[in-house]
């Protein structure tokens, strides 16, 4: 029997899709190595996790202690400790190569039982921004993969382990990587499109909409928008493209983005990691509307990946007007060598090699089977990491 089919890599991932994408990416690589990949989440991430492609899908209890009271983070703390001693069973089964984390709480069960019984593991931070767990857990790791070049958050004495990856993106981004982009001529059709989750959608709702209705005619009548937008909105930005005589079309959702994306002139979206790297993987220019209430204000962070090289424009959503976006388009839509340019530089930083190298790095972290958890509490075992973590070293 092969090593890689005896030992399995653990994913620990669950809640958001910023999570779950490039966590979903990373075991589509490992099985094309003939990898096998088990994924620990939580109890609500083990509902969707019907078509993650993994071997066995295993669930835990897991909770945050964001925002809660006295009671309230007694009963998240017997969450966690129930869930990690779950964990820990799973894996003295599974002896595992490896356990690969992507943040969020779901997440933490399984890591922190990897690091107490000495399993090699690794993070994984989508954003520009240490998340709270990934940086409670980061002294403890072997590696700290990152999206970004500069990880805010990252402490000093943990900079040695950042190895920067990229972000893995799903095979269907991948496939439009090498997708060419035409700016619109001076007469042409301009494809805009329009996504950002239920809350970009909520605001987009109304600010696009009014913009492109400030347009020139001429120039408006040109303009084709594909735009995401919640049920309850629907009506609303239909009227009111029809109104302003814009061609456009309206879903809550669209399962084939990335095709979207690639066929779009200029898109309008949010500031997660996924949305950006998936505009660099593609090259595409961007207007990026950060989410305000990100936490610690993340998006920001991410926008200017792009924005500083000429790639978007970055704008606050507290300063967007139905006027100034409107100009913002106007400057874009009137001048094809800023869009060609915008598309070259976004191409410029992307990584479709992303899932590729987060699987070399993953990999690499081979454990010595006899297992550190026989070292002495406190010491640093043979992979680079200290094995004392307790509870309240992971508090978040």
């Amino acid at each position: 029997m092969s090593e890689a089919f005896r030992f399995p890599v653990v994913i620990a991932a669950g809640g958001t899709g910023g999570h779950l994408f490039p966590a979903e990416a990373l075991a589509q690589e490992l099985q094309r190595r003939g990898r096998p990949v088990v994924l620990i989440t939580d109890e609500r991430g083990r509902q969707y996790a019907e078509n993650f492609p993994a071997s066995e899908v295993i669930g835990v209890k897991a909770a945050t202690f964001s925002g809660r009271g006295p009671v309230g983070r007694l009963m998240a703390g017997i969450s966690i400790l129930t869930g990690i001693a779950a964990a820990r069973a799973s894996l003295k089964r599974l002896k595992p190569l490896a356990v690969v984390g992507f943040g969020g709480y779901p997440s933490l069960p399984a890591m922190a039982a990897a690091i107490m019984d000495g399993v090699p593991a690794c993070i994984h931070e989508q954003n520009a921004v240490l998340g709270r767990v990934n940086k409670r857990l980061a002294p403890f790791v072997t590696a700290v993969a990152s999206t970004f070049p500069t990880l805010k958050g990252l402490a000093p004495h943990a900079q040695g382990k950042l190895v920067v990856t990229g972000n893995p993106v799903r095979d269907a981004v991948i496939a439009k990587a090498s997708a060419p982009y035409a700016a619109p001529g001076k007469l042409g059709d301009i494809k805009l499109l329009v996504f950002g989750g239920s809350q970009g959608a909520q605001f987009f709702a109304k600010i696009v909409p009014e913009a492109l209705g400030l347009l020139d005619p001429g120039m408006a009548r040109r303009i084709h928008v594909v735009q995401q937008a919640r049920p309850e909105d629907e009506g609303a930005v239909r009227a009111s493209y029809a109104k302003s005589g814009i061609a456009a079309e309206v879903a809550p959702f669209f399962k084939n983005l990335p095709e979207r994306m690639a066929e779009a002139h200029l898109v309008i979206g949010r500031g997660g990691a996924s949305t950006i790297c998936e505009l660099a993987v593609i090259g595409r220019p961007a207007i990026i509307v950060p989410l305000p209430s990100a936490m610690d204000d993340h998006q920001t962070y991410n926008a200017k990946f792009l924005a500083d090289i000429g790639a978007a424009v970055a704008l606050k959503q507290r300063d967007v007007t139905a006027k100034k976006l409107a100009e913002h388009l106007s400057a874009f839509f009137s001048d094809p060598a800023k869009l060609d340019a915008a598309a070259a530089a976004a191409r410029s930083l992307g990584r479709p090699d992303a899932t590729r190298a987060l699987a070399d790095l993953v990999e690499t972290l081979r454990p010595k089977r006899a297992r550190a958890a026989q070292a002495e509490p406190g010491a640093t075992n043979s992979q680079g990491f200290s094995s004392s973590l307790r509870v309240q070293d992971i508090c978040v």
